[in-house]
């Protein structure tokens, strides 16, 4: 079972989000801040993390930038209710943009897709300098 954990300020968007992608078979944690994130990724690394951008304390792109810099490549989703982040260069670095909506099928879209995505083997496969 794919694990999911879903990082948001808001606790009816993360409410919403786990029981919606708990019905589609995921297994799903919470987090409401940066801080709440990292206690969770010291016990277990999820398949996927959700994060929310506009949170008080440290933002989502500061929670991704620390997470890749200190976990790996674990897949991220970014989700704003702003659609003006999709031409910030900061969000670049993450595997994915979804404004968020009351509509969840574009996140299950792109949930889908990055878990169908063919599995690299081996460190430094994606490494530009590789080719």
């Amino acid at each position: 079972m794919k694990t999911i954990l879903v990082v948001d300020d808001e606790q009816n968007i993360r409410f919403l989000y786990k029981e919606e992608l708990e019905d589609d078979g995921y297994q799903v944690t919470v987090a409401s801040n940066g801080e709440e994130t990292f206690k969770i990724l010291d016990k277990q690394i999820p398949d996927l993390i959700i994060l929310d951008i506009k949170m008080p304390g440290m933002d989502g792109i500061e929670v991704m930038r620390k997470i890749k810099d200190e976990k790996g490549d674990i897949p991220i989703i970014l989700c704003s209710a702003y659609g003006q982040y999709k031409q910030d260069f900061r969000v670049w670095a993450s595997d994915a943009y979804v404004v968020k909506s009351a509509d969840l099928r574009e996140l299950k879209l792109t949930i889908k897709e990055i878990f169908n995505r063919p599995k690299v083997n081996g460190p430094g496969q994606n490494d530009p300098s590789n080719y």
